[in-house]
């Protein structure tokens, strides 16, 4: 009989989250252990199991370090000591289910480490006093479903350290297991199932220096309580007396049969205690009993006072009975008692069809102490004003199924636990249909609250959970109809855990998200509800979450490319969160940047979707992974590009029934990794299997033949090393072909640069001329039209003209190269006889151009005169427009107004350093 507390059973999601952490922590942990196999002996360490091996005689060559061995149903006869002289490291020996007749008396000479000595289910019919004599070490004896009938003499008295004693299904007749005392440190003596019948004083005599927690008489025909017999026992805390048929009269000689002792615990349950009267526990008044377990009994009637003589009482077990009615006195005297069951103890009278069992008000006010109580599975009318009053410890109620007609939750439903520090609340399977306003307004310490399995359908506003200042979890899942609006949870925003599976709340694209207030929210959970239609700003800000659960919806839409506005990425955020179930989704598209971020997530199940194709950069940001579900898709490649980062830490795979493309393109990193790696893969190989190409449909992807795949490899490096070198060298010709003059030219000016020629230092050597001016012969009349007046307007302004201002007597190509160097910028007057003079084809525009490269670009300008093609320019005198600044350039002006303007640009363009800034 357990005396831990149960939790509250509403809390299943919780559990199904722990078994997914569970799931994931076995994968982590599993670890390669040496095993060999000796005769089919598996020994793992120091454990050696020969079980099921239809041994006739213990293994010979087993190790010798040994301390566990198992010969457990085999075709053993005997446990001869000689052959377990070599394993004398043994601590642990179970020989059960066997055909073992008798034990040698110096099994344990040879053993002398033996702590444990397991025979049940064997055919043992006697024991002497020699048998267990060497047995010093031993602290547990096994030896049920064995026929001793009687033990005679003393075969346990050497045993001083023995702990546990098990001797049930022996055919017993008697308690009586020796005439002296010994066994000074048993704990439990386990004699269930035997054909006892009195007990008898003198019986435990043997036990009177022990100190026994657990005696378990259960499963016997006792009829008779000799006066004295449980005084004999030192001292006796626990006694199980379940499934033995006492009845109302000898549960009361029991109770009197124990007043003295020093019991704490006492186990009646299936005893046809049918009624329980004000005498019936007196006996027990002058114990200190605190756990009573009355299970299981048909208990139909509890008298007024029943429990006054139990004032130690802290656990009560009244589950499995047919209590028709409980009055304000029947818990009077239970002003201890932490822990109440009352799993199915009410039931509806079989021949009263409107009658229901009744509680009456103030039934529970003498339980000061009470901090668990379940009232489950029962057939009760409704709450009442008063029926909780008086409860004020109580920390755990589970009401689920307790109630026919408990239809709407108001704000005077639980008045009655107001005064209670209600932390978990289980309303389960009670047809609820509606909660109003401040149902739960005087529950603010209530932390959980179970509501799931219900026939709750309205819309919820917020006001439903007023005053639940603390709550953490709200489990509202398989209810019918929910409709969440913005204000839906404001109320709560201490909230962790939120359970909406199939609720029906189909639309949830609604701004401000009826989560937003929920900023601590740990676990989420909507699946189950056909939901369709979801915004990005959904989870917005629940930066907390870990679980979140969506599968079983309709959210195919939301990640296609074509969905108006582009893929919904609603879990962008979410960097917290470790486990997302997205399973049967309809999903056959996922972007790239789903998951980016999300570099917690431990588990990701994507099962039972259409996926094809998976981006390349899909798993990239989840390196902690553990856990992947891709099953049933109809995903063909599985390429290290995909999946080579996410492969990395994973304990658990899932990616069976998907049609595998069997090809070296698709599959053949994937059937290598198969081969390779230690993670569980779910399912294998059986369901791993290839649809195409047709040659290997239906094979296994794990016998996939890679051999021929690694000899492309060479070949795809020759091949992209070819095309990178013929795309290089396309682009170096288009490159000379259309710039080649530009790179040429500033190549020039680098290597000028570098070789050490520099500007002239015109602070130092101020030129003589403001600009050589470069024109044909047939345009000198207009040079000396438009250039005089520029001279005579700035008297610093001075133009070197061939035909005025050339040395008499100097050769005209000296002339040439003289000015120009005496001038600080070189003007080319541009027209189509400039391009014919030879004299400045070959020689004046090389040498300008040598020297502008000299010193800078900005040192020439040019003027056009006509409309000059940059081909023929370039062509004629090798020059191009893209070599200047744009002031540098000047066109002509066709109309008088703008000549004024062309004369200011050319002051600029003279007055421009010939360094480039």
């Amino acid at each position: 009989m357990s005396q831990s507390q149960p939790p509250i059973s509403g809390n299943r999601r919780m559990e199904r989250c722990l078994s997914y952490w569970s799931y994931f922590l076995l994968g982590i942990t599993l670890q390669i252990v040496c095993t060999q196999s000796v005769k089919n002996c598996v020994v793992r360490q120091e454990v050696a199991d020969c079980s099921h091996l239809k041994l006739t005689q213990i293994p010979p060559d087993l190790p010798t370090n040994i301390t566990t061995l198992n010969l457990t149903h085999n075709q053993l006869k005997r446990l001869p000591a000689a052959n377990l002289t070599r394993y004398n490291q043994l601590v642990i020996l179970d020989g059960g289910f066997n055909s073992i007749s008798k034990l040698e008396p110096e099994l344990c000479q040879s053993l002398p480490l033996l702590k444990v000595l397991n025979l049940q289910h064997n055919e043992l019919s006697q024991i002497s006093d020699a048998m267990f004599a060497s047995c010093i070490s031993l602290m547990e004896l096994h030896l049920k479903f064995n026929s001793f009938k009687k033990i005679s003499n003393n075969p346990f008295i050497n045993l001083k350290d023995l702990r546990i004693l098990d001797l049930s299904h022996s055919g017993l007749s008697s308690t009586k297991l020796g005439t002296q005392v010994q066994l000074e440190n048993l704990q439990e003596l386990l004699l269930t199932n035997n054909n006892i019948h009195t007990l008898q004083k003198e019986n435990f005599d043997y036990l009177s220096n022990s100190s026994l927690r657990k005696l378990d008489l259960s499963s016997n025909q006792l009829k008779e309580f000799s006066p004295g017999c449980f005084q004999s026992i030192g001292k006796l805390y626990g006694l199980s007396l379940n499934n033995v048929l006492l009845g109302p009269v000898l549960t009361e000689e029991l109770c009197l049969e124990l007043s003295g002792t020093s019991v704490r615990i006492l186990s009646l349950s299936n005893i046809q205690l049918t009624k329980i009267s004000s005498m019936t526990f007196r006996g027990l008044n002058q114990t200190n009993l605190t756990t009573l377990d009355l299970s299981h009994n048909g208990l139909s009637a509890i008298a007024n006072d029943s429990f006054a003589w139990l004032s130690h009482i802290e656990w009560l077990g009244l589950e499995y009975n047919n209590i028709g009615y409980l009055s304000s006195r029947s818990f009077y005297g239970l002003s201890k008692v932490k822990y109440l069951n009352l799993k199915r103890t009410f039931s509806k009278p079989r021949n009263a069809m409107f009658s229901f069992p009744k509680i009456d008000d103030f039934s529970f006010q003498w339980l000061k102490c009470l901090e668990y109580l379940s009232i489950e599975d029962n057939n009760l009318l409704g709450i009442t004003t008063n029926m909780f009053t008086g409860l004020t410890s109580l920390r755990h109620i589970n009401l689920s199924s307790s109630f026919e007609y408990l239809k709407t939750l108001t704000n005077a439903t639980f008045l009655s636990l107001a005064h209670s520090p209600l932390l978990t609340l289980n309303l389960t399977r009670n047809k609820i249909s509606r909660v109003e306003t401040g149902a739960f307004s005087c529950l603010s310490h209530l932390e959980v609250l179970d509501l799931g399995l219900n026939e709750i359908s309205q819309e919820l506003t917020g006001q439903e959970w007023k005053g639940l200042e603390n709550i953490m979890e709200i489990y509202l899942s398989y209810n019918k109809n929910l409709t969440l609006t913005s204000d839906s949870f404001t109320s709560v925003p201490s909230l962790k855990r939120l359970m909406l599976r199939r609720v029906a709340c189909k639309q949830l694209d609604i701004s401000p998200s009826p989560f937003h207030p929920l900023q601590n929210l740990t676990i989420l959970d909507l699946s189950n509800n056909n939901i369709a239609n979801i915004n990005d700003e959904m989870l917005k800000g629940l930066n907390q979450l870990e679980i979140l659960d969506l599968q079983h919806n309709n959210l195919a839409r939301l990640w296609k490319h074509a969905n108006p506005g582009g893929p919904v990425l609603f879990l962008k955020g979410l960097f917290r969160l470790h486990i997302l179930n997205l399973e049967s989704n309809g999903f056959d598209e996922i972007p790239a940047d789903v998951f980016k971020g999300l570099s917690h997530l431990k588990m990701i199940d994507l099962g039972l979707n259409n996926l094809n194709l998976l981006p390349d950069s899909l798993f990239d940001d989840q390196t902690s992974l553990k856990s992947l579900n891709l099953q049933k898709n109809l995903i063909t490649s599985v390429e290290k590009s995909v999946f080579g980062s996410a492969f990395q830490n994973l304990s658990v795979l899932d990616m069976s029934f998907n049609p595998f493309d069997c090809t070296c393109e698709s599959i053949a990193w994937f059937a290598n990794w198969l081969n390779g790696t230690h993670t569980n893969i779910k399912d294998q190989p059986n369901h791993y299997l290839c649809n195409t190409p047709p040659q290997y449909h239906a094979t296994l992807v794990m016998t996939f033949d890679t051999a021929p795949c690694k000899d492309s490899a060479p070949f795809k490096i020759l091949f992209m090393i070819n095309t990178s070198f013929l795309f290089i060298l396309i682009f170096v010709v288009m490159l000379v072909h259309f710039q080649g003059w530009r790179i040429a030219f500033y190549w020039n000016v680098t290597i000028h640069r570098v070789l050490g020629f520099k500007e002239i230092d015109h602070q130092a050597e101020k030129p003589d001329y403001a600009a050589y001016v470069v024109h044909a012969r047939e345009d000198a009349q207009w040079i000396w039209k438009h250039f005089s007046p520029l001279e005579e307007k700035d008297s610093s302004l001075r133009f070197c003209l061939e035909e005025r201002d050339f040395e008499a007597g100097m050769p005209e190509l000296e002339a040439i190269v003289h000015s120009i160097k005496r001038s600080k910028k070189i003007i080319f007057v541009v027209t189509r006889n400039l391009l014919k003079d030879p004299l400045c084809k070959r020689f004046k525009v090389h040498h300008a151009v040598q020297q502008a490269i000299e010193q800078n670009l900005d040192s020439i300008i040019l003027i056009f005169l006509e409309d000059i093609p940059d081909y023929k320019l370039n062509h004629a005198l090798c020059l191009r427009r893209g070599l200047f600044k744009s002031q540098c350039i000047l066109h002509w002006p066709a109309q008088k107004e703008r000549v004024h303007a062309f004369y200011q640009k050319l002051e600029v363009a003279l007055g421009m350093k010939n360094r480039a800034q």
